[in-house]
């Protein structure tokens, strides 16, 4: 315990404190010095570090737990991407081309020739026809139009939207991106992966770097705004760590933790490598380095997720990087600098090949942080035991199982067939297998907040909705374990477990107060619960309007 000559900055009383700490799992009271937490307990307990200058904070009965901590989010490039319509909810070709209509009709009477934005499409609007810009020609009045899937992996671009980026044809990426074109080599504007719609993006109008800042101080503020504190960010572009600096000497700073990853893609060569290795101790107020971001595969939708055996029509079949070993070296490189290492690996063959790079490299970085595997959404039992022996972290998004259909005729169940689809997103498996497991978001690929994702975790169905379907439910966790898929799971996963996610004597109080303890609100009413206050090393950072 701390002298008792230590004073406290501020005391927290009538509280219910969930600590997340197993040898002290209830309190209601406890003292911050700073931005550390000094005391855990009863006002008794806390009392003695009071002095002349605490603030003291009655929560007035309110539950108290460690700050959330989304797993996987992209705060940065949500920011820039998140323009035009947002999609969500469009199921039919009807209301989309009617949505893209008024778009038109809006911006095109004000400004002829300006592109056309959106974001968050879902696949099903497609149906079983193939993915092209001649099913919008004549909504968007053949303007330049660029829209996003919903998992930012595939895009949808007009002939005029290519022209404006000098795209006429098929063009050779170092990874597995692809302009998709018909049988004459016309583009049929499909992109899929992101060397192909960046390409398509150079020629659009880029958005100035003050409203890029904007948006991401509002994206963090939301991200307060349910009980979140931190995050694991994946955007990957070296240029977000100067926007950091910049947000950090912003107003009020960043209003959480992040830990912000480098993203290495196939083509980058060895002095690239190199340039990487010597950001890899960049850090600034509430943020760090450390971490870096590869692709092993694309997605189960598209064909681009890398399985051990061919999906229905035939696709699955190839990595993200044209020689899987140049993956494997990188890993290696890596790891052997001090870095830790996060990879996008959604199907099976992917998280294999994660695995056997991490096993080879050493499954943790010199720093102490395990490497980490993100999405494994289609998980064979054989590595399921693997991620369990080598403590490599699953980090996981329950939430996106919002995408499917009870019939299994959604894009993703479409292409893996019944028997693979009863093992997608194994939760449940992964969490009593003792693997370590993160829980987050990845928005904007899905909603950012972490109420929604906790709900997700909880029932496998669309919260609010009991006749919904409830896809794999011997997959659900339970309340606790949702919590600690936000909070422990993503302190362990980020290489923070001795400081974040717990309320623990020598932790950081990042703190979520709500009206009530969120493991005992019931799975549908979580979405609604409020949240009061955040804190993030003991300074408020969002305070609920009264």
């Amino acid at each position: 315990m701390p002298q008792q000559s230590t004073t406290a900055s501020k005391i927290i009383v009538n509280a219910k404190v969930r600590t997340l700490d197993p040898r002290n799992p209830v309190a209601s009271s406890l003292a911050i010095s700073g931005d550390t937490i000094i005391a855990v307990g009863n006002e008794r307990d806390v009392a003695e570090y009071r002095g002349a200058g605490t603030e003291l904070i009655d929560v007035g009965g309110h539950a108290v737990t460690p700050g959330l901590i989304d797993g996987h989010i992209h705060p940065f490039m949500g920011a820039k991407s998140t323009e035009g319509i947002d999609f969500a909810g469009v199921t039919t070709m009807e209301a989309f081309l009617a949505l893209l209509r008024a778009e038109a009709d809006r911006i095109l009477t004000q400004e002829p020739g300006a592109w056309l934005r959106g974001w968050n499409l879902d696949y099903d609007v497609f149906g079983r026809q193939p993915i092209t810009a001649a099913l919008i020609e004549d909504a968007v009045r053949g303007s330049p139009t660029f829209i996003f899937v919903f998992d930012m992996h595939t895009a949808l671009a007009t002939p005029a939207a290519m022209r404006a980026a000098g795209i006429t044809g098929s063009v050779t990426f170092g990874d597995a991106s692809q302009i998709v074109v018909d049988q004459d080599g016309v583009p049929t504007g499909e992109l899929r992966e992101a060397s192909a719609y960046d390409a398509v993006l150079a020629g659009a109008p880029a958005m100035s770097r003050a409203e890029v800042v904007r948006r991401s101080q509002d994206v963090l503020r939301r991200l307060n705004a349910s009980g979140i504190t931190g995050g694991a960010v994946m955007d990957g572009a070296g240029s977000s760590l100067d926007m950091l600096d910049e947000l950090a000497a912003t107003g009020d700073g960043l209003p959480v933790r992040l830990v912000h990853a480098l993203g290495h893609a196939p083509e980058r060569d060895a002095a690239g490598i190199a340039e990487f290795i010597s950001m890899r101790d960049r850090r600034g107020e509430r943020w760090r380095g450390g971490l870096i971001k590869m692709f092993a595969d694309g997605v189960i939708d598209s064909g681009t997720g890398w399985l051990y055996e061919p999906d229905a029509l035939g696709g699955g079949l190839d990595s993200f990087w044209p020689n899987p070993a140049d993956y494997a070296d990188v890993v290696r490189q890596y790891s052997e600098a001090g870095f830790q290492i996060a990879t996008h690996a959604i199907g099976d063959r992917a998280i294999g090949a994660a695995i056997d790079a991490y096993v080879a490299a050493g499954v943790t970085s010199r720093g102490g942080a395990p490497h980490r595997i993100e999405h494994l959404e289609c998980l064979a039992d054989k590595d399921l035991a693997r991620l369990a022996e080598h403590g490599i972290t699953a980090s996981m998004q329950p939430l996106h199982l919002q995408w499917r259909k009870a019939d299994g005729s959604d894009a993703w169940a479409a292409r893996m067939g019944p028997e693979r689809t009863s093992r997608a997103w194994r939760t449940r498996d992964v969490h009593d297998a003792g693997v370590p497991l993160a829980l987050g978001s990845d928005w904007p690929v899905a909603q950012l907040d972490a109420r929604l994702g906790m709900a997700w975790a909880r029932l496998r169905r669309t919260p609010g909705n009991p006749d919904a379907p409830v896809f794999e439910p011997v997959q659900v966790l339970n309340p606790l374990e949702a919590l600690a898929g936000f909070t422990t799971g993503s302190a362990r996963a980020q290489g923070d477990q001795d400081t974040l996610g717990r309320i623990a004597v020598g932790y950081k109080a990042d703190l979520a107060v709500w009206a009530e303890d969120p493991v005992l609100v019931g799975s549908d009413a979580l979405v609604d619960l409020p949240v009061s206050l955040t804190l993030v090393g003991g300074a408020v950072t969002y305070r609920a309007e009264e």
